[in-house]
């Protein structure tokens, strides 16, 4: 399967970093913490281990502590970087987001009251103002997702999936859509997409399934149909795709990068590990970047144009290495409602990338098309 772990399975690949109390505890008893950083973990009952171990030069972000071993490790020559109050995030998390903590009180109180509608408020209310410290906030916050994000998919063979937010669950697309993905990471390649609704959503349920037999996915897709959209209520969609996790749990992994700058496109609950920034540009270059296997472009509106041609400019002056291969789904939708068929082609001629790109007219033959273009 995939190469992503699991979230309980999931450790830090960098020595330096510590992002959990085990992790902690384990460098305590090899006798010392210095130079090490301890990425939001509490510690406000470690102050024995504070202050008895040797703390030089070692940078604690976010961590809680009680006063008297703060102040030992400050003297001590550590960097403390103390928690922000307030918050309805965690500017300095050392791991990706998952479901669960997203959607923190959907089943008690809805939407409105989830870390992830919160954080979309704040985000709201101060990315206009010209606060410093709220830019300084999203910048840290966005900074170490990204470093999260690399960890997670170290090794990993990514295969990114692109489409349209607006495709409703219960429809035909939506099923093609999972398919895929549920292909994809049967195949052992690491799915990753956009986060949001639709073709998104679709995808990260489809590496969801995979570990089940093709009959789940046909009986998830059924009872997602009965809330087709995230509007009028994103807590009855959410609400619909979590009974789904619950009634088959153990899903497969996957990875999905979304971003509170749509506000309007909640993340999806299929995704193992969620990616959630608050800068659009990081968020797409991440996604596209990491999508080393290649990705396949299913028809959507300017969204997903955009992605095209994010991809395609590393993929042009080959700045990122040799180009990866790109698929384009839906002749009609590529060729004549949004023709970037015909650009692309123009771009390709005479490089590299040319032997890169495919334009297919199915979903189903997107798989054998990504294969092909990598010669796999």
């Amino acid at each position: 399967m995939s190469g992503v772990e699991s979230p309980d399975e999931y450790r830090s690949g960098n020595g330096d970093e510590i992002e959990s109390l085990a992790e902690f505890d384990a460098a305590v008893a090899a006798g010392s913490l210095a130079g090490r950083r301890v990425q939001s973990v509490d510690l406000t009952e470690r102050s024995e281990a504070l202050l008895t171990t040797d703390t030089a030069g070692a940078v604690f972000l976010g961590c809680p502590m009680e006063p008297g071993p703060e102040e030992k490790v400050r003297a001590g020559g550590a960097f403390v970087f103390p928690p922000v109050p307030g918050l309805p995030f965690d500017p300095y998390r050392g791991l990706l987001y998952s479901p669960d903590a997203l959607y923190d009180g959907l089943a008690r109180e809805g939407y409105a009251a989830t870390p992830d509608a919160l954080a979309f408020d704040w985000f709201r209310r101060t990315r206009s103002d010209g606060d410093a410290f709220a830019s300084m906030l999203r910048a840290l916050h966005d900074d170490a997702i990204s470093d999260a994000l690399a960890e997670v998919l170290a090794g990993a063979r990514v295969a990114g999936v692109m489409g349209g937010h607006a495709l409703p669950r219960g429809g035909a697309g939506y099923a093609e859509a999972a398919r895929l993905g549920r292909t994809l990471a049967r195949s052992g390649l690491t799915v990753a997409t956009g986060g949001g609704p639709g073709a998104m959503e679709a995808a990260n349920l489809g590496a969801y399934a995979a570990p089940h037999d093709d009959a789940m996915l046909d009986e998830a897709c059924a009872m997602l149909g009965a809330v087709p959209s995230f509007t009028p209520s994103v807590t009855d969609w959410a609400r619909a795709a979590f009974a789904v996790r619950e009634r088959w749990p153990d899903g497969g992994p996957s990875v999905s990068i979304p971003t509170w700058f749509y506000g309007h496109e909640p993340p999806n609950p299929f995704a193992g590990h969620i990616a959630k920034y608050f800068t659009n540009a990081l968020r797409e270059d991440g996604l596209l970047a990491r999508s080393n296997a290649g990705v396949i472009f299913l028809p959507g509106a300017a969204g997903t144009v955009q992605e095209i041609f994010d991809s395609v400019t590393p993929n042009y002056y080959e700045s990122r290495g040799e180009p990866v291969p790109m698929v384009l789904v839906g002749h009609d939708h590529w060729t004549r409602e949004l023709p970037a068929w015909p650009l692309l082609q123009t771009l390709a001629s005479g490089r590299t990338m040319e032997s890169r790109i495919a334009l297919v007219d199915t979903v189903e033959e997107a798989p054998d098309a990504l294969a092909r273009l990598s010669g796999a």
